[in-house]
């Protein structure tokens, strides 16, 4: 399985973006799709995913309210909305999906195995 994001950009503090991301190959073995991100000299974290059976969505507190996931399951690919995007939003973000068990524990997701290369969004305030 691969996974190709796009939508990334630059856009002023209060802005929106809408990132996509598609996986394609043996598909059938994907569970939950997500998002991560790293900003510049920190370690990556944890935005969103969702869990396709059931359709449960997770985030992070940082972007609750303003980042909203969704997908298309038959499509095996996700969106992330970006709504009033701030400063510290600004990270290189990066799709991800798991093949096997994944779950949400303490504000972070654990399971994904396949990433995607990143996308870059840039908030400047």
């Amino acid at each position: 399985v691969q996974l190709q994001a796009s939508g990334g950009g630059s856009v002023q503090a209060g802005g929106s973006l809408r990132l996509s991301c598609a996986a394609s190959g043996r598909t059938l073995s994907v569970y939950s799709m997500g998002w991560f991100r790293q900003a510049p000299g920190k370690e990556r974290e944890f935005v969103t995913a969702i869990r396709w059976s059931g359709g449960s969505t997770y985030y992070a507190d940082s972007v609750k309210g303003r980042f909203t996931i969704s997908g298309d399951n038959a499509k095996n690919t996700v969106y992330l909305q970006l709504n009033n995007l701030k400063p510290e939003d600004t990270a290189v973000y990066y799709c991800a999906a798991a093949r096997g068990w994944s779950w949400y524990s303490s504000g972070n997701y654990y399971g994904m195995d396949l990433w995607g290369k990143g996308t870059l969004v840039t908030v400047s305030s």
